[in-house]
């Protein structure tokens, strides 16, 4: 078939070098970002031992248990912006090696805590150091690849987070069963060597060749925005009330930041983001969508773990299992997510997508201390199959959104507003479980003595606690904890599905149908230098 001679010839922007070895610089990516995912799923599974008292675990309580995942994600939002920012500046692979040998002494740290107090600090370093490698793994990325090729390698992306969930409690409950509580962050260290020597060796560096000045000013807004923004979201949940002056107080000056930044960034001759883009309604919805689905979705697995290990008596490694069909689901369709988008439009695929994510989160509701395996397994397949055919797409909406320079500050934006997002659902939906199973199981500890009340009654891992100390009398207790968790779960299940049809709307509203037959999409042909 010959060319038409006025027919634009599409110049390929990556060096040939490069673009041979595309795909094992894919592998390294994902490998990386399966390390961050997977520490995440792994502590999931472990919130039960770490929670015991020594020498099993650290006896944390609810409360240190909560920070013990949000001090990572406090840190790890907090600067995931100025992460994606530093790579475009200074080179994606070198911000890529920093993180991971920062999150590989965190791991060995936390690993050898001998408190609460210490893992909370550890896990705080493990997220300074993830901020560096999650949004530069997406950055190369687009560099790597030509933008046709850029929707498959971003689903095989979006797939390994996939992998990293089904990995991570399996690992976990492995190694819980067979070694004390810090292997499950001391087994990330040798991960961690092995991608260091395959980023040196296969991983090209890139970088924003005409950044401009730098903005300090909005940086700093911007850190100090986010990080007292999620601090106050967590410690709403934390205290299970956002009315509390200590959550007010944070809430509302970190959204005063992030006003000032907005408005700074709009007045500024070069500045971090370009706010004009949030004026497309596609890369609003877009982002949007990442925060709502891993609001709804964060919440119920948070509390899926006491589920499945306090009510249902299962292992950490049988509660791992549980979660492989939702895992396999991610693999199998997120790298396939584009030919559905291909042939039916981003928004009806990402609508029907976070349907199946609302339906999936809304079955918890019927769930009970009997409910069937093979149930359970359909479920958390459904939701898989949802997140496969939401993340794909959003993620390309917002990366192809912005031109190849910019590809750090666009995958910071993406990660930022998926972390708030699970911040949210974690302090929300945590908060109403806590505040539900509070009112039911009050009426229940009058057998319980008057000084351990008030912890009995904290969350179901402190009620079983103080009811097995009780022996034969603490059997009644045993059961009302049971009813009264279900009954919170179910209360928190509903209003995870419920953000979820929020986020159809949205999608369904402002994201981009299919374009008309022999209409191809918008596309950002500025180039941008790769160094071999």
């Amino acid at each position: 078939m010959s060319i038409p001679s006025g027919a634009p010839v599409a110049v390929p922007q990556v060096p040939e070098a490069v673009h041979r070895r595309r795909w094992a610089i894919l592998a390294v990516l994902m490998f990386s970002l399966l390390i961050v995912v997977l520490d995440n799923s792994i502590l999931n599974v472990a919130v039960k031992t770490i929670a015991s008292p020594s020498p099993t675990g650290l006896g944390a309580t609810q409360s240190e248990l909560e920070w013990a995942i949000n001090s990572y994600t406090l840190v790890f939002a907090g600067l995931l912006f100025t992460a994606g920012l530093l790579g475009d500046r200074l080179g994606r692979k070198k911000i890529l090696l920093f993180g991971i040998v920062v999150f590989g002494l965190g791991s060995a740290f936390a690993a050898m805590s001998g408190s609460p107090g210490e893992l909370i600090t550890w896990r705080a370093v493990m997220g300074f150091g993830a901020a560096f490698v999650m949004p530069a793994t997406l950055a190369v990325l687009m560099n790597v690849f030509e933008r046709d090729e850029q929707p498959k390698a971003i689903g095989i992306w979006a797939g390994s987070v996939g992998l990293g969930i089904a990995i991570g409690p399996i690992t976990g409950g492995l190694l819980l069963e067979h070694f004390w509580w810090g292997s499950i962050f001391l087994v990330n260290v040798p991960v961690v060597v092995v991608a260091l020597i395959a980023m040196a060796v296969l991983v090209p560096d890139s970088r924003d060749p005409k950044p401009g000045r730098l903005d300090p000013l909005g940086v700093v807004l911007s850190i100090i925005g986010l990080v007292l923004l999620v601090y106050g979201i967590i410690r709403g949940g934390e205290l299970a009330d956002f009315t509390d002056v200590s959550v007010l107080l944070p809430v509302a000056g970190g959204l005063a930041v992030l006003v000032v930044f907005v408005l700074h960034e709009k007045r500024s001759s070069s500045p971090a983001i370009d706010i004009s883009y949030f004026r497309k309604p596609a890369f609003s919805a877009a982002v949007a969508a990442i925060a709502l689905v891993f609001f709804a979705l964060m919440g119920v697995t948070f509390f899926s773990a006491f589920y499945m290990q306090s009510v249902r008596g299962w292992s950490a490694l049988q509660s791992g299992l549980l979660i492989l069909p939702l895992a396999v689901a991610q693999m199998v369709f997120a790298p396939r997510a584009r030919f559905v988008v291909d042939r039916f439009g981003a928004r009806a695929v990402c609508t029907v997508g976070m349907l199946l994510v609302a339906g999936g989160l809304a079955a918890f509701a019927l769930f009970d201390a009997t409910t069937p395996v093979w149930v359970m397994c359909v479920v958390f397949f459904v939701q898989g199959t949802g997140m496969a055919h939401v993340m794909p797409p959003v993620t390309v909406a917002v990366m192809q959104a912005l031109p190849r320079e910019k590809a750090g500050s666009g995958s910071a934006v993406n990660n930022t507003f998926r972390q708030v997002g699970g911040a949210l659902g974690i302090a929300v939906l945590g908060s109403v479980l806590s505040a539900v199973y509070r009112g039911d199981i009050e009426g229940h500890l009058d057998a319980v003595p008057a000084a351990a009340r008030d912890v009995a009654g904290e969350s179901i891992e402190a009620t079983l606690g103080v009811a097995e100390k009780m022996g034969p009398a603490g059997t009644p207790l045993v059961a009302a904890a049971q009813d009264a968790f279900m009954g919170a779960m179910h209360v928190t299940a509903v209003g995870s599905a419920c953000v979820a049809l929020i986020g159809a709307i949205v999608v369904a509203l402002f994201l981009p149908g299919r374009p008309p037959a022999g209409q191809p999409a918008a596309q950002d042909e500025r180039t941008v230098p790769v160094e071999a």
